[in-house]
């Protein structure tokens, strides 16, 4: 125990109330807490004399002691109170607010209030069709949730009975344990960090005031979405708790394959299959868009992979003043099932092609570069 005068340790004098007494203390535990002077010994040391101080002035019947008999009479009683009541108590209201101001803790002590939390944020996967993409859709969605229980009315209480204050937390949700000049602070475990004790729950929602439900809500999808887009629905999130704000619903929209398209941003892409004899003599073809059917011209001789474009029939992107184009690419499609008049045809035009290398242009491409490639 510190031999000094206590009055002389706390810079008070030996008239103070309990006020300043407190006061006092306050600012010099802020001053020398050894988590804001961790390698100083000094501090540490005059740390220890300020609580020392402060756990005999602050108690009536020690103080008294101290003033009529000095240190002889309160030899052995400084820090004695350890986590029990005796002289424990007093130390603990006045440091309770030290460690707040120090680590931005919620507090101790009675007349907290249990703090409200935003509700989480939920996420709901959505298929749409290329064309509810393209054009925008209205459509309905059924999400679990988590409602306020009707019978309780969210209190979780039994009908009839209240939520009283954690008789262990003092309503703020946290206890704390010190031992010397060492302060641990956690949730409380009495009522899990909510301040609010229920001696009878609700025999529906058995005291959480919540029960699993389902909603259907209204998902207005805007027109150009591409995949993986998000929708936000404000507050169609989870409930907050304690009377906090509800979180969101995000939509996250995916496009389902479709059987004719694929879409490159706002371009879109397919294939077009053409006879061989609209492949070398010409002619016209009727191809699909998103708002019906197109027709293009196919020149003579067109070769397979060939890409037509057909300027604005694809997709205006969200925030895009510019309409993507359609790309039909015509894959030339050899004949199946062949008659023997059929192949009779066939044989003779390639005996009248034979060795005219005009008729295969890219044939003959192709050769020449194997040429090359072996050197011969």
């Amino acid at each position: 125990m510190s031999k000094k005068d206590y009055y002389e340790i706390l810079g008070i004098n030996r008239d103070a109330s309990e006020d300043e007494i407190k006061k006092a203390y306050r600012k010099l535990a802020m001053k020398y807490h050894p988590d804001r002077n961790p390698d100083s010994a000094s501090a540490e040391e005059k740390f220890k004399e300020v609580k020392e101080a402060y756990e005999i002035l602050s108690d009536a019947q020690k103080r008294s002691a101290y003033d009529e008999y000095g240190h002889a009479g309160v030899e052995g009683q400084a820090g004695a109170g350890g986590f029990g009541a005796g002289g424990f108590g007093n130390f603990a209201d006045a440091f309770g607010g030290i460690f707040d101001e120090i680590f931005g803790g919620r507090g101790g002590g009675g007349g907290g209030h249990s703090r409200a939390y935003r509700g989480a944020d939920l996420r709901y996967d959505l298929e749409i069709t290329l064309e509810q993409a393209a054009q925008g859709a209205e459509t309905k969605i059924r999400i679990p949730t988590m409602e306020a229980c009707e019978t309780c009315h969210g209190s979780g209480a039994k009908p009839g009975t209240q939520p009283t204050v954690c008789p262990v937390c003092k309503g703020s949700g946290q206890i704390r344990l010190q031992q010397g000049f060492f302060s641990i602070q956690q949730t409380c475990h009495q009522c899990h960090g909510t301040g609010r004790y229920i001696a009878d729950p609700c025999p529906d929602c058995n005291g959480n005031g919540r029960i699993r439900s389902h909603k259907t809500l209204t998902v207005k999808i805007p027109a150009g979405v591409d995949e993986g887009t998000r929708i936000r629905l404000s507050g169609e999130g989870e409930h907050g708790g304690n009377g906090g704000p509800p979180g969101d619903l995000f939509v996250q929209l995916h496009l389902k394959p479709h059987p004719v398209f694929t879409r490159d941003h706002g371009d879109l892409h397919c294939e077009m299959p053409i006879s061989i004899t609209t492949a070398a003599l010409g002619g016209e073809i009727e191809v699909p868009t998103l708002e019906g059917a197109a027709k293009i011209s196919i020149p003579a001789e067109t070769q397979s992979g060939r890409a037509f474009r057909l300027r604005g029939k694809g997709i205006r992107p969200m925030r895009s003043h510019t309409r993507g184009d359609l790309f039909c690419h015509v894959v030339v499609e050899t004949p199946v099932k062949l008659t023997e008049r059929q192949k009779e045809l066939l044989r003779e035009l390639e005996d009248i092609s034979c060795g005219n290398d005009t008729h295969h242009p890219r044939a003959k491409s192709w050769m020449e570069k194997v040429k090359d490639f072996f050197g011969t």
